[in-house]
């Protein structure tokens, strides 16, 4: 079946039959992976495909504290966090979840977090431990000031904060220093490195594409005990203040939505109640509009028409 707009408008001839049609816009949230990236994509060619309605990713839209607050002030102007991963934004989610209630999430899909080497130079960097050697250090240290370098992060990810306390926690703060740069930078990087056979030392996460491309292993570090991660990320000392001294857990992964889609456009709030998505999926996505270049509003439809049971019943409830 190919998805096409006489498709899409006899879907929503239907659904509009059926009173479950779309009504108000709904803006989409605009973060800096691909994962999420993806997966706004994805939720906008639903909005804008089966359900016949008006949605839009608002570019720039990307930092986490001014999406929740949009998303509990209800005026439209940010309706949907395509990809709220916890526990990193948990204070968020105290706020506006748990405390206002004016946020709602679907199920979450799993998502992990570990710091990677290149498979290259696993005979040389297994383990968190390898770290705490200075000539493993040195082997990273590109600008000569004596210490290694890791990528964290982007400045603006609560999980960049994350890897630096586990960096001090593990008593490696000496030896290693971390790059702070946005994702697309790190990524150009990694391609020359890599293609040199050169050290690299980096923060990643799955679902994404960057396994499928490279062949990576995440270091080995201490099982999860009682009190291993007492992290404050919104103390003004964070780093201080913090202790994370073991893996870090499997995320939950979850789309959050304003609740006043509720009464603004409630069949957008039902069927982002019901969306589910899976790591796979999402890998598959971000293979196709990222590293295949393909036209991420082509690949989403094409998705929408191969897996339209599945978005019928997220749509249907």
């Amino acid at each position: 079946m190919t998805f096409t707009k006489t498709t899409a408008a006899l879907l929503a001839a239907t659904l509009a039959a059926g009173g479950a049609s779309a009504q108000e816009k709904v803006t989409l949230s605009d973060l800096s992976w691909n994962g999420a990236r993806a997966i706004g994509h994805v939720i906008e060619a639903i909005i804008e495909g089966p359900m016949g309605g008006d949605a839009e990713i608002v570019q720039g839209m990307n930092q986490a504290a001014v999406i929740m607050a949009g998303m509990d002030k209800g005026d439209g102007s940010i309706d949907v966090y395509t990809d709220l991963w916890m526990p990193n934004q948990q204070a968020l989610w105290d706020e506006y979840i748990d405390g206002n209630q004016t946020v709602a999430v679907n199920a979450p899909y799993q998502g992990t977090s570990n710091i990677y080497v290149p498979s290259y130079m696993t005979d040389k960097v297994s383990s968190i431990e390898d770290l705490a050697n200075p000539e493993i250090a040195a082997m990273f240290d590109t600008d000569g000031d004596g210490k290694g370098e890791y990528w964290a992060g982007d400045v603006t990810w609560a999980s960049t904060k994350r890897w630096q306390i586990k960096f001090k926690s593990y008593g490696l703060d000496e030896l290693w220093e971390p790059n702070i740069v946005s994702a697309d930078t790190f990524k150009a990087g990694l391609e020359a490195a890599y293609s040199a056979g050169q050290p690299q030392l980096f923060y990643y996460w799955t679902p994404e594409a960057l396994h499928v491309r490279y062949d990576l292993i995440a270091l080995e570090e201490p099982g999860r005990t009682e009190g291993c991660e007492d992290v404050d990320l919104d103390a003004e000392n964070w780093l201080e203040v913090s202790t994370f001294d073991c893996v870090i857990a499997a995320n939950d992964v979850y789309v959050g939505y304003s609740k006043s889609l509720e009464t603004r456009n409630p069949a957008v709030a039902k069927m982002l109640s019901n969306i589910q998505f899976s790591g796979d999926e999402i890998n598959e996505w971000i293979v196709e509009m990222f590293d295949n270049k393909r036209d991420p509003q082509e690949v989403a439809e094409e998705w929408i028409a191969d897996n339209m049971d599945t978005v019928q019943g997220w749509i249907d409830g």
